[in-house]
C-alpha cells in the first residue's frame, strides 16, 4: 500500500529566505517528485525575489491570506485572499507584499524541481552572502530558472 504523508500545523520543513519564510509540506518524497508544495510568508512592506523565469517547471500560488502583487512581466496584478495563480515555464514573474499584514500563501511546483532551490538559498544567505540578482543567479542556473533582465528595474 502507498505511504500517506500527513504533515500538521506544527510540521515541515521550515526556511528562512531573508525577511520571507516558506515552509515545505511536501518535498516531493512522497510524489515521486511530481509534486513540491510550499506555505510561504511574506511579512508586511516586503519585496519578492527579482523578477524571473522558470523553463522546466510550472509553479502555482493559492493567496491563503493578506494581499500579495504579483509582477508578470510589466503588468502588476493586485490579488487578495481565494485568488489562484499559475505561472507556466517561461513566463517572467515576481511577487511581493505591499499590504500592511502579513501574506500567506500556498505554493506548488511541478515537478517538485524548486524546493531544493530554497535549500539552497537558505545556505547562501546563511553563508553570509546578500540576496541579489547577481549572487541569485548561479544558484537559479541550478534549477533552469533565470533573471528575467528585460524586466529589470
Amino acid at each position: 500500500m502507498a505511504q500517506v504523508s500527513i504533515v500538521g500545523p506544527d510540521g515541515g520543513e521550515l526556511i528562512a529566505n531573508g525577511p520571507s519564510r516558506i515552509r515545505i509540506l511536501e518535498d516531493g518524497s512522497n510524489t515521486e517528485h511530481r509534486l513540491g508544495i510550499g506555505e510561504v510568508v511574506i511579512p508586511p512592506h516586503t519585496p519578492g525575489p527579482p523578477q524571473h523565469r522558470h523553463a522546466q517547471h510550472d509553479e502555482g500560488f493559492y493567496v491563503l491570506s493578506g494581499n500579495v502583487r504579483f509582477t508578470i512581466g510589466q503588468d502588476d496584478y493586485d490579488v487578495v485572499a481565494g485568488t489562484w495563480v499559475t505561472v507556466p515555464p517561461g513566463a517572467p514573474h515576481t511577487f511581493a507584499n505591499p499590504g500592511d499584514e502579513p501574506a500567506v500563501m500556498l505554493t506548488t511546483f511541478t515537478p517538485d524541481l524548486y524546493v531544493q532551490y530554497f535549500r539552497d538559498l537558505k545556505a547562501m544567505v546563511e553563508s553570509g552572502q546578500p540576496m541579489t540578482r547577481e549572487t541569485m543567479a548561479p544558484i537559479w542556473k541550478n534549477y533552469a530558472t533565470e533573471p528575467s533582465t528585460e524586466f529589470a528595474p
